[in-house]
């Protein structure tokens, strides 16, 4: 099971520099984001969610790496798809859930829309825009609602260009602990 760990670490290897519509790498804001969860004192599970949850813009159907290419691959999906081969729903279902919180948070928090970054605003209207009141109701009922809301902030506010944190190697014990066999 350790083996999508060490891919995790050739995906980032490969493809963390890469810029994905912000003024910072992948693997910078995907630090950032843990960092965030990790200071909430999230549980351990949504920490290592915070940490992949973008992974999916290193992966496409094709095989070839989703960065840069100017549209949507629905990388949530596909990122939970992937790290599902070694982590449990603790870890994926948030990932799974993070572009549809920002579509929540929009529909339901007065203010949210006006802090997301520029980038997060075009890709809203790519990701299906803000949630009508039926599907804010619908998404309230997601077992993962509080994990995916708390990831989301944590993507919100991981965007700090000059924002400096721990390594992606010092999350390799937790993401150990958080694999399948291991929880």
């Amino acid at each position: 099971m350790t083996d999508i760990i060490d891919e995790i670490f050739e995906l980032f290897a490969r493809f963390g520099s890469d810029r994905y519509g912000e003024d910072l790498s992948l693997e910078s804001h995907m630090l950032q984001s843990a960092a965030q969860a990790d200071s909430l004192k999230a549980p351990r599970h949504t920490v290592v969610a915070a940490l992949l949850h973008d992974v999916g813009h290193f992966l496409s159907p094709e095989g070839e790496p989703a960065t840069g290419r100017g549209r949507e691959l629905d990388h949530e999906a596909i990122g939970a798809a992937w790290l599902s081969r070694g982590f449990g729903e603790e870890v994926t279902a948030p990932i799974a859930l993070h572009v549809n919180a920002k579509r929540y948070l929009c529909a339901v928090e007065p203010g949210y829309f006006d802090g997301l970054s520029q980038a997060s605003r075009l890709s809203l209207v790519v990701q299906g825009g803000v949630m009508t009141r039926a599907e804010t109701a619908t998404f309230a009922e997601e077992p993962a609602f509080v994990a995916a809301l708390m990831l989301r902030r944590c993507d919100d506010t991981g965007k700090d260009s000059s924002g400096l944190t721990r390594s992606l190697a010092d999350y390799r014990d937790l993401m150990e602990t958080c694999l399948r066999s291991a929880a």
